[in-house]
């Protein structure tokens, strides 16, 4: 059982770095602040996760908690990301 869950672990983080990489890429879109927070994507993001979760059998309170604490960390990332992008680079001297 335990080499069972240990593969699904390691598909698990293969995908969340899959769709991390997605994400950053769609950051090079976003014109503003709000663009990376998106919060009618976020829900509509949820709304799906939670409908999928419930025809797999899985507890969609779980599902959606694991998703928003997903996606908090990748908007941390993108507006890293879009900071860095649009800010003016600094020169000394």
């Amino acid at each position: 059982m335990r080499s069972h869950i240990d593969n699904i672990d390691d598909q698990i983080i293969a995908l969340i770095g899959e769709r991390g990489q997605y994400v950053m890429q769609a950051s090079a879109f976003k014109k503003d602040e709000e663009g990376v927070r998106d919060t009618n994507r976020v829900e509509q993001v949820i709304a799906k996760v939670r409908g999928k979760a419930e025809r797999c059998s899985a507890d969609p309170d779980m599902v959606e908690a694991i998703y928003r604490e997903m996606i908090s960390r990748f908007v941390i990332m993108e507006m890293h990301k879009f900071h860095d992008h649009t800010s003016p680079a600094t020169t000394e001297g």
